[in-house]
């Protein structure tokens, strides 16, 4: 499995809906934001792998949100439009995006241009192609499939809950995440401002998988803002 993280920007429930079944079927984490303006607030706090990007939306439609995401990043974005016109491709293609597909659209033609744009942009910038269940930082090694977590090759145990932190900080590798955007990805609620509950979390993970809890090689605070893999 190629593996990575979708981000599905899409004000239509039913074509989410669909894609979702498909795209974490083969194996992808996915995103998924109404407008232009949502997506890149997600992006401001998340690592992307390629963006399905449709293109009449409220607020921020998918050219601007396209030329935005330009600005800084080159993950491949697969426009999506009703518009089938030559010159609506022309344009798509040339604010940046990689592909483009009308729809109506097979789902199955979709998982086919998702896999061909993320195999040829790490053939590209030479990233590597398998094993893209694990996530390896130094000695710490997180396999998603499995939920196992080892270090220095040995098996560490963490609840699922443990497991849920740790991955969310490792997927957003050199990003700072507040308590409130952990516990809001973990436990799909609203975090209130007087809860520990993430700060007992980490304590409990920094003593299954650091050397010494006291001064963290792997899981970071830094101070007012939350926590951090480098």
């Amino acid at each position: 499995m190629l593996g990575g993280t979708i981000l599905l920007v899409d004000d239509e429930k039913e074509i989410t809906q669909l894609l979702e079944i498909y795209l974490k079927n083969e194996g992808f984490t996915l995103l998924t934001a109404n407008d232009g303006l949502q997506a890149l607030e997600l992006l401001k706090t998340h690592h992307v792998d390629l963006i399905i990007l449709d293109v009449m939306m409220p607020r921020m439609d998918g050219i601007q949100a396209c030329m935005k995401i330009r600005e800084d990043q080159q993950m491949p974005i697969i426009m999506l439009s009703a518009k089938g016109q030559e010159i609506d491709k022309i344009t798509g293609l040339s604010i940046g995006a990689d592909d483009y597909v009308v729809k109506p659209f097979s789902p199955l033609e979709m998982l086919a241009r998702v896999k061909s744009q993320l195999r040829r942009y790490r053939q590209l910038n030479g990233l590597p192609a398998k094993n893209e269940n694990e996530i390896v930082i130094d000695e710490l090694v997180i396999n998603i499939a499995t939920h196992k977590v080892l270090v220095d090759q040995v098996e560490v145990r963490l609840t699922p809950r443990e497991f849920a932190i740790l991955h969310v900080l490792a997927r957003n590798r050199g990003i700072v995440l507040s308590m409130e955007q952990i516990y809001e990805a973990v436990w799909n609620e609203q975090f209130y401002e007087s809860n520990n509950t993430v700060m007992v979390h980490i304590r409990k993970i920094r003593e299954k998988i650091e050397k010494d809890p006291s001064s963290p090689e792997y899981i970071k605070t830094v101070w007012g803002i939350g926590y951090t893999i480098e």
